[in-house]
């Protein structure tokens, strides 16, 4: 790409408000030409809609892109000759019941009647109803498992936030539900996609259709895969970013794609307010100090309820940012020994865990937040934080508050 040809300045205008159509923060992905990685996943989703009787569970920790894959899968499928798709896809809250859900659901899908007509000369006339009209008040799985194996194509039925309900007695009834379809061998599948570290947080009755249900862990994202959005974001308005600049943004984002297309956003606008087409390290290490500014208010007021302190020398703000440097397995846990290396390079002295024992178990209480979960039994409890979208912020802050540099985080490229 030849970035040395400079643009007008109404180029350059119109080139920063494409930048918000490419690098989305605030929303979801919604089109496969923004989406970038979890190959593994879209394999494993494409098997349980190639083959009749498999169903899905899509789980993970928030903020990992669950509902961005959820949204653009189905054009995936659509382009590799899977064409007789009927997608509905809803979203499930706190006061939704099992019957509910599928009137969300059905009243997406459209089904022909036939029924004669009235008059001298009689014939049948053809109407188009929504599923949902067809479905009796108290619905049972087996009235589920009716209507959909009536409609013409594959139905395809994804129930997003699946997490977020309350009755007790839809995770019998869903299971229910899948087991009909399985063994009668509709050509229907049922996606369920929510926040959770195992299925049985999702599903309790999961075990009675394990080999009808396909499990995708969605994990935070590798470094490669946050470096595609951004190549591939940029490449689409005639763009592209530096090595360092590459890293530095992905590194920051710590698996979590929200960030990337936040930082990537702020990044190249800055460059192409330079009038340049090439995002810089310079470019990434403003739209750090920007980012803390454009916060979701509900992270800005998780780290301010953790941190604050009436004394002057408390270390809330060290500490955490130390729990954020951390070293984490694939669930995103790590142990207090884990905090002591991060602490002692902030800190510029060695400090055991002994020094900040006390910050931990604070920030598991409710007057913090709680900002950490706690697991495991005495001297062997493990930490995450409760909002992954926390972590990066508070990289973000104490960067730009000058708690740690740059230059002390992993070694960049060069």
């Amino acid at each position: 790409m030849n970035t040395d040809i400079q643009p007008s300045q109404e180029d350059m205008h119109t080139l920063a408000l494409r930048l918000g159509s490419v690098f989305s923060p605030a929303t979801p992905v919604s089109h496969a030409t923004l989406f970038a990685g979890r190959r593994s996943q879209l394999e494993e989703i494409s098997d349980s809609v190639s083959q009749r009787g498999l169903h899905t569970v899509l789980f993970g920790e928030r903020g990992v892109g669950k509902t961005s894959l959820a949204n653009v899968f189905p054009e995936f499928l659509r382009n590799a000759g899977i064409d007789d798709l009927i997608v509905s896809k809803v979203n499930c809250d706190s006061t939704d019941n099992f019957s509910s859900i599928w009137r969300k659901a059905l009243r997406e899908i459209q089904i022909s009647m036939e029924s004669p007509s009235m008059g001298f000369a009689p014939h049948n006339v053809t109407t188009s109803e929504t599923l949902d009209l067809l479905l009796q008040d108290d619905p049972s799985p087996e009235d589920i498992r009716y209507l959909l194996q009536r409609v013409g194509g594959h139905p395809l039925l994804v129930i997003d936030e699946y997490d977020r309900l309350e009755d007790g007695s839809v995770s019998r009834l869903m299971a229910d539900t899948i087991k009909a379809l399985s063994d009668h061998s509709v050509n229907a599948t049922i996606i369920l996609v929510g926040v959770a570290d195992t299925v049985d947080e999702l599903i309790a009755e999961h075990q009675s259709i394990d080999r009808c249900l396909v499990q995708v862990h969605m994990p935070r994202m590798s470094m490669e895969e946050l470096a595609d959005i951004l190549d591939n974001g940029l490449v689409q308005v005639g763009m592209e970013i530096a090595d360092t600049a590459r890293f530095l943004i992905t590194f920051l984002s710590q698996g979590l794609p929200h960030y990337t297309h936040l930082l990537g956003l702020i990044a190249a606008r800055l460059a192409v307010g330079q009038e340049r087409l090439q995002v810089i390290e310079a470019d990434a290490e403003h739209s750090i100090r920007l980012a803390v500014h454009q916060a979701q208010q509900s992270t800005l007021d998780s780290y301010t309820s953790a941190t604050s302190s009436s004394r002057k020398d408390n270390l809330f703000k060290q500490v955490l940012l130390s729990c954020a440097l951390a070293p984490t397995d694939e669930l995103g846990f790590f142990t207090a020994r884990d905090v002591s290396e991060p602490m002692s390079r902030i800190m510029g002295k060695p400090y055991r865990v002994a020094a900040f024992a006390r910050h931990l178990e604070q920030f598991c209480k409710p007057e913090r937040g709680p900002v950490l979960q706690k697991q495991g039994v005495r001297r062997r409890y493990r930490y995450r934080f409760i909002n992954p979208l926390l972590q990066p912020y508070v990289l973000f802050h104490g960067l730009s508050h000058r708690l740690i540099t740059i230059d002390s985080l992993e070694r960049k490229p060069n």
